[in-house]
């Protein structure tokens, strides 16, 4: 029993980074239509941003969080108004735009470090709680507390304040919106914003996790797409529920079967989710189609 509890503290935290990881990702698309490719590239950028505020002025991960999140907001922001709004009407194209942008970010990073790996030797990140014979790393719980904390927010953020009214209103009818007075565009950039900025959180809080390569965006930007597609496209709680399916489903196949398995399950998620339900456990009926009720 006490290793099955383990199995599933290990899935749900698990889940949490990948709940993290997928729900600004599906914030963009829900709103801009825009399947992000270089989604994975903020989330490593956001890395060794806390990595350098850590070895430079010994700024601990989580307190980077407060100067990573807004500098990434800013630079979503900026894109957004630079590449993205300019091929608002070409959506193929916004498609090789955000994969240009994977490629340039991940090229700088790769010339600014010379490929040398990164790892934050933060004592606190190792600390391990152990309850009844179940263990938790620290770093890994505080992934889960925030993933569940910015489901609640933006639940309440989206149900409750006026911009989440408009978010929601651009999501169902783009034209509809226009007319009743909500600036579209102003929108668009605060929510490419936003989107960035939560990468930029789920960066500093996984620096102390993983080893920080140029690379490593790749490896967040796969389980993503299966984790948006599965929760449910422009969904915040289907990202947030598919992030803790994926990871319930990647702890159990890594210990009862093999972990080298693990991506050809969530692919297999991938493809059966698009073939029995296209919108996702949560996702509007529709919303899998870039350009739903876009004008």
């Amino acid at each position: 029993m006490e290793e099955l509890l383990n199995v599933i503290v290990a899935g749900l935290v698990l889940g949490g980074i990948y709940a993290l990881v997928s729900v600004g990702l599906n914030l963009v698309f829900g709103v801009l239509r825009v399947v992000n490719f270089a989604h994975g590239e903020f989330i490593m950028l956001s890395m060794y941003a806390t990595y350098w505020l850590f070895a430079g002025l010994g700024i601990n991960p989580f307190l980077a969080i407060f100067l990573v999140m807004p500098l990434m907001f800013m630079l979503g922001m900026a894109l957004q108004a630079g590449i993205i709004r300019r091929l608002q009407n070409e959506h193929n194209m916004q498609l090789f735009a955000t994969f240009g942008l994977l490629m340039a970010i991940q090229n700088i990073v790769l010339g600014a470090t010379a490929g040398q790996a990164k790892g934050v030797d933060w004592e606190f990140a190792r600390h391990v709680i152990s309850l009844g014979g179940v263990n938790v790393n620290v770093s890994r719980l505080m992934a889960l507390v925030a993933a569940t904390a910015i489901a609640v927010l933006m639940h309440f953020f989206l149900r409750n304040t006026m911009q989440g009214k408009a978010i929601r209103a651009l999501i169902q009818d783009r034209r509809a919106a226009r007319a009743v007075g909500i600036n579209v565009e102003r929108m668009h950039m605060l929510t490419f914003g936003a989107g960035i900025a939560l990468a930029g959180l789920a960066g500093a809080l996984f620096t102390p996790i993983y080893t920080l390569t140029p690379t490593i965006g790749g490896d967040f930007i796969l389980v993503a797409f299966a984790v948006v597609v599965l929760g449910g496209l422009g969904s915040t709680w289907g990202a947030y529920i598919g992030g803790l399916i994926i990871g319930l489903l990647d702890a159990f196949a890594g210990y009862y079967v093999d972990p080298a398995l693990k991506q050809a399950i969530w692919f297999l998620i991938f493809w059966l989710t698009l073939i029995v339900r296209p919108s996702g456990l949560l996702g509007q009926v529709g919303a899998e189609e870039v350009g739903f009720r876009e004008q």
